[in-house]
């Protein structure tokens, strides 16, 4: 299964990326998740970041090696995001490790329908550290 919890690219540099999701009642996930208080789960906002910082990585390596998350460091969760809310995803690349891996920091912030998002600071719903690394030949992600 594919699916994509990016909307649009805000902004891209060759170390970091900024992109927005909006999340609406539609989405599957948030059926059961909760009855009555429907909210993003964390685990989405983290995958988030993962496509994010997959997205920084060259495309003719991403091509010939897909990139998967192997680690998750100090994630802490805020905000809760409610559907008709916007998250702005902000990763930056923080280290190319002698493994081959890369390490990046990442924070989800909450967008409102009603706020302003250059009034000042934004919620954070999630934040911490990702580490992704390159598939090796024969292997599924």
């Amino acid at each position: 299964m594919h699916f994509s919890l990016i909307d649009r690219v805000l902004d891209r540099t060759d170390t970091s990326l900024i992109a927005i999701k909006h999340v609406s009642s539609a989405e599957e996930y948030l059926q059961d998740h909760f009855p009555g208080f429907p909210v993003l789960p964390g685990v989405m906002m983290l995958e988030a970041m993962t496509q994010a910082a997959r997205s920084l990585i060259d495309e003719h390596d991403a091509a010939e090696h897909p990139w998967v998350l192997c680690q998750a460091k100090a994630l802490k969760y805020g905000a809760f995001v409610r559907p008709g809310a916007t998250i702005r995803i902000t990763v930056n690349l923080h280290a190319h490790n002698d493994d081959g891996s890369v390490d990046f920091k990442g924070d989800v912030r909450l967008i409102e329908p009603d706020t302003d998002p250059a009034a000042g600071d934004l919620p954070v719903a999630c934040s911490g550290r990702i580490t992704l690394r390159p598939t090796t030949a024969g292997m599924h992600a």
